[in-house]
C-alpha cells in the first residue's frame, strides 16, 4: 500500500506540479469560451497593488505570463453544464520562472510549488487540463483510476474496461526502454503493429517503411523492461503525451476477452 500511495503522489507531482504568485480557483460553468491567456506584467500600473483576474472557460488550454508582477488570479470556469470538473492537471513549461504557484481552497492559499528563481523573471507559463469526477463510471474517472494503479498489473475487469475507455489502444512490441532519472520517468519505444484507437496522432506511420511507432511514458519506479512478444498497450493522453495504463501480453488479453465475450460480460466490442 505504501508503494502504491507513493506512485500516486509521484504521478500527481508530474501532472499537476505547478499552478499560479498565480492563484487557481474553480467555479461553476459560465457562457464564454476563452481557453488560453497571454499577458505581461510590464503593462500593469507600477504603483497599483490590484490583483489581475483571468477567466479560463475550457477544459484545456494554456497560460503565458511574461515578466510576472504582483499576482495573477486564474479562475477556471469550464463551459460544461453536465459535469463537475474537480481534478486539475497542470504542466508547467520547462522555462517557468518568476512566480510561485498556489491553489485557493475555502478562502485560503496553499503553496503548490516555488519554481527556480531567476532575477530576469521572464515567463511563467503552463498548460492545464480538467478531468470530470462526476461519475465513478465516467471515462475520466476510469482513466484516473488506471493512473493510480500504474505500477501494478491490471486485473481482468480493468483490462476489459481499458479497451473501452482508454485514449489509445495499440498492439505492438517494445523496441527499447530509456530512463529519465531526473524526472523519474521511463520512456517506452513501441513498434506498433496495429492501431485500434488513438485520440490524437501520437502514434505515427513512417513514410519510408510504413511502420507505426510512438513513445509511451510511465513512472520510473514501475521498472518497465524490454520484453519479447506482442503486447496490447492502453493508456491516457496528457498534454499530447501517451501515458501507459494496462499493457498485458496480447495472447493473455485475447484469452480474457474471448472468455468474457462468451459469458456476455464484455463491456464493449473489440475486434481482435
Amino acid at each position: 500500500m505504501a508503494r502504491r500511495r507513493e506512485a500516486r503522489s509521484r504521478r500527481a507531482a508530474l501532472l499537476r506540479p505547478l499552478l499560479v504568485g498565480l492563484l487557481l480557483v474553480c467555479l461553476p460553468p459560465c457562457a464564454a469560451d476563452e481557453c488560453s491567456w497571454k499577458g505581461s506584467g510590464l503593462s500593469w500600473e507600477p504603483s497599483s497593488r490590484a490583483v489581475e483576474q483571468v477567466h479560463l472557460r475550457c477544459t484545456e488550454g494554456f497560460l503565458e505570463w511574461m515578466y510576472p508582477a504582483r499576482a495573477l488570479r486564474v479562475i477556471l470556469e469550464p463551459n460544461l453544464s453536465s459535469a463537475q470538473h474537480t481534478t486539475i492537471c497542470i504542466k508547467p513549461s520547462s522555462n517557468f520562472q518568476g512566480a510561485n504557484i498556489y491553489v485557493e481552497r475555502d478562502g485560503q492559499l496553499h503553496l503548490l510549488a516555488s519554481p527556480q528563481r531567476d532575477i530576469s523573471r521572464r515567463t511563467a507559463s503552463f498548460q492545464y487540463e480538467l478531468l470530470s469526477n462526476q461519475s465513478a463510471t465516467g471515462p475520466d474517472f476510469q482513466k484516473m483510476a488506471l493512473v493510480e494503479a500504474m505500477c501494478r498489473p491490471c486485473n481482468n475487469m480493468e483490462l476489459l474496461m481499458a479497451i473501452c475507455s482508454s485514449d489509445f489502444v495499440v498492439r505492438g512490441s517494445i523496441r527499447n526502454v530509456t530512463h529519465d532519472l531526473e524526472n523519474h520517468i521511463s520512456l517506452v519505444d513501441v513498434g506498433v503493429q496495429r492501431v485500434y484507437w488513438q485520440k490524437n496522432q501520437i502514434f505515427q506511420q513512417e513514410k519510408t517503411s510504413g511502420e507505426w511507432q510512438g513513445p509511451i511514458k510511465t513512472l520510473l519506479q514501475c521498472k518497465v523492461k524490454k520484453g519479447m512478444g506482442d503486447f496490447l498497450f492502453t493508456g491516457s493522453e496528457h498534454f499530447g503525451e501517451a501515458w501507459l495504463g494496462c499493457a498485458p501480453r496480447f495472447k493473455d488479453f485475447s484469452a480474457v476477452y474471448q472468455a468474457a465475450r462468451k459469458r456476455g460480460a464484455n463491456p464493449c466490442e473489440f475486434n481482435l
